[in-house]
């Protein structure tokens, strides 16, 4: 049986904490590099440095072959395109400067594998040594185009999937059918090279809603006779009114503003079989306002964090824009407790005449990342009542253009593979 093995670290002589090399190597813990530290009562976290770039997101289209109801599309309008070959080659280049190497994935508004290239790019990704995965609604995923990704070395393919019988997928995915993908899906596994742990793995990110969320489980033993290793589960962030009848955390933005707080009670679960009998207490219990630590990992962790940052993430655009996160590479408009937002993009750079690591290391954009890591943003997502919060161009602390105070992917509510 496999046991993962125990690291330690020592303090020397001089009362320094000396770390594990691989650590060290795997987090970009340079001499001289700042840490963020959270302490507990028995322990300590150390954060990724906001130096470290640890994740690339690639988006190699933003078109699409389907239209879906959970799309930003739907409030969208900007001009389509594919990453050129001379861009993509930007991209690799400027990886080939940077070990260890980050974690690529390809995906974005569109469908990557309606570029014709993407195989192409994935081999040339994970010839650098890079972990590699790719989102796809998998309509296009055909025995060839399986082939192709298998071969050029694909460790994590995501298949989106919003539900687990045909009518309600085909009621969210315009255009496309539940069988098709299922059986494209099979077939892909199917054409794996056997082994015990057999790659690429298979992973399917889910979008809950009111009119889906009671297929959950039969979502998950459905993955599970197609030998789905990752289930991923994210709230809805409505891009119209309409479909902002469809989330279920309402109730959960207002608890978002007590969660962190030193002085609220603190409730302590024990991991426990979910069961009828369990499972009204254990959802009551969670969403009654307590600081809530569960098997020993505090909740409240979950709030004004963003994952981006922690997981040393970056996005490239099919035009070379570079952004943040995914979410700021569009201007695009959600719903955020009835109210209409409009989320304007920020791009930093392009990496058309800029470095990777030029955009990610200037001064600048290392100040505002620290300034996300201590999220000193109004509260928005709890309250989102005043006409500043309706968009994130400022907030009432007076925060500049991205005011991260509404997103919802620093509440734990929206999330992204």
């Amino acid at each position: 049986m496999y046991s993962r093995p125990t690291l330690w670290a020592e303090v020397d002589e001089t009362g320094h904490l000396k770390l594990p090399s691989e650590v060290t190597k795997r987090y970009g813990l340079e001499p001289g590099t700042r840490v963020r530290i959270d302490t507990e009562d028995n322990n300590f976290r150390m954060h990724r440095p906001v130096t470290h770039l640890a994740k690339l997101y690639v988006e190699p289209t933003n078109f699409c072959n389907i239209d879906c109801l959970t799309c930003m599309r739907n409030n969208w309008d900007v001009e389509i395109g594919h990453m050129t070959a001379g861009t993509f080659d930007r991209v690799i280049e400027d990886l080939q400067s940077i070990s260890p190497p980050p974690k690529v994935l390809f995906g974005g508004i569109g469908e990557p594998l309606s570029h014709g290239g993407i195989a192409e790019m994935i081999a040339r990704a994970k010839g650098l040594g890079s972990t590699v995965e790719m989102i796809s609604n998998g309509t296009l995923l055909s025995e060839s185009r399986s082939r192709e990704l298998i071969d050029a070395g694909l460790d994590l393919l995501w298949i989106s999937l919003d539900g687990a019988r045909p009518e309600s997928y085909a009621d969210v995915r315009l255009g496309a059918e539940l069988p098709r993908v299922l059986e494209n899906l099979k077939q892909f596994r199917g054409m794996r090279r056997p082994a015990h742990h057999p790659t690429p793995e298979i992973g399917i990110a889910f979008v809950a809603m009111e009119r889906n969320i009671a297929e959950l489980p039969e979502l998950l033993n459905l993955g599970k006779r197609l030998g789905v290793m990752h289930f991923h589960v994210s709230n809805l962030l409505p891009h119209t009114a309409n479909m902002s009848r469809e989330i279920l955390y309402q109730r959960s933005l207002t608890d978002i503003a007590y969660l962190p707080s030193p002085w609220l009670r603190k409730l302590k679960l024990p991991k426990m079989d979910i069961s009828e009998r369990t499972g009204e207490p254990l959802l009551k219990a969670l969403s009654s306002g307590y600081n809530v630590t569960f098997a020993g990992n505090n909740l409240g962790m979950t709030n004004d964090v963003c994952n981006f940052i922690e997981d040393g993430s970056l996005v490239v655009g099919w035009n070379g824009s570079i952004s943040p996160c995914p979410p700021l590479l569009y201007t695009h408009t959600g719903y955020l407790n009835g109210y209409e937002r409009i989320s304007h993009k920020h791009i930093v750079g392009n990496i058309k005449n800029q470095r990777l690591l030029d955009v990610w290391l200037d001064p600048e954009y290392v100040a505002y990342r620290e300034r996300v890591h201590s999220f000193g943003f109004a509260p928005c997502s709890p309250c989102g009542g005043c006409e500043t919060s309706r968009t994130n161009e400022t907030d009432c602390f007076e925060n500049v253009a991205p005011a991260c105070g509404g997103c919802l992917w620093a509440q734990g509510v929206i999330q992204c593979p």
